[in-house]
């Protein structure tokens, strides 16, 4: 029976050169348990699939933002065992959201490299309909956190034009609950404790609390969003029963 999961096809050199980083550091982090070891295939050769990949990302995207490899044996051990590729990309583009900026100016060459597939004219108008790269035909502006997810969903069968449409929605909600919570914020939080307030130290505190809360509010946007999107999706299918 198939499952539907890719087979790990990616030799450890492959795999360093898909993830942007040096063959030694896979293995020292296979060496650490950071990586799940790999397939052995014909030949006593390891094959690396699309979870090893996606989990190497999230191994740097944690120490892009400074987390030491002990904090993060930590975190990947409270995370499921079970998780897909797909799953690994969401959780990264989680942490990297309040992180700097991710993008970079690279060639069609090297972004096809980072993609692992060649990219055809479709497929660019895709990824940047989905706000993953920008500019081109030459140099292209790509936003790494997103790039392993945008390809993924490449595949799935998903017009220019609903893609488009997809993300008007998407950025019309956002907004407005962006502008909500920040309205929340001040009028609850930040307002009452700055009136009369005039100890800088207590409001530098108050400033760090506000940059402390924006993964949180990410979590919960994001579970909120599945919650809601499973429940619509039974709900249609359902009616359509």
């Amino acid at each position: 029976m198939t499952t539907g999961v890719p087979e790990p096809t990616l030799t450890v050199d492959e795999l360093a050169a898909r993830a942007g980083v040096t063959v030694r550091t896979v293995r020292f982090y296979s060496t650490r348990g950071l990586l799940p070891p790999p397939v052995i295939g014909p030949r006593r050769v390891g094959r690396y699939g699309p979870e090893h990949l996606s989990r190497l990302a999230l191994i740097e995207e944690l120490q892009h933002q400074g987390m030491t490899l002990s904090a993060i044996e930590r975190y990947l051990d409270a995370l499921p065992g079970d998780l897909s590729a797909h799953d690994l990309a969401i959780h990264r583009a989680l942490v990297s959201s309040w992180a700097p900026d991710a993008a970079e100016e690279v060639s069609l060459e090297e972004l096809e490299r980072r993609a692992g597939r060649p990219l055809p004219e479709e497929d660019l108008r895709r990824l940047a309909a989905m706000n993953v790269v920008g500019g081109g035909p030459e140099r292209f502006r790509v936003d790494l956190s997103l790039l392993r997810l945008g390809v993924a969903l490449l595949d799935v069968p998903i017009s220019h034009g609903t893609v488009l449409a997809a993300r008007e929605v998407l950025l019309e909600h956002a907004r407005a609950t962006a502008r909500e919570l920040t309205r929340l914020f001040r009028d609850e939080v930040w307002g009452p404790f700055t009136e009369g307030e005039d100890d800088p130290e207590r409001v530098e505190s108050m400033k760090a609390l506000s940059a402390h809360m924006q993964p949180m509010v990410v979590q919960a946007l994001v579970t909120a969003f599945q919650r809601s999107l499973r429940e619509e999706l039974k709900a249609q299918f359902a009616a359509g029963d």
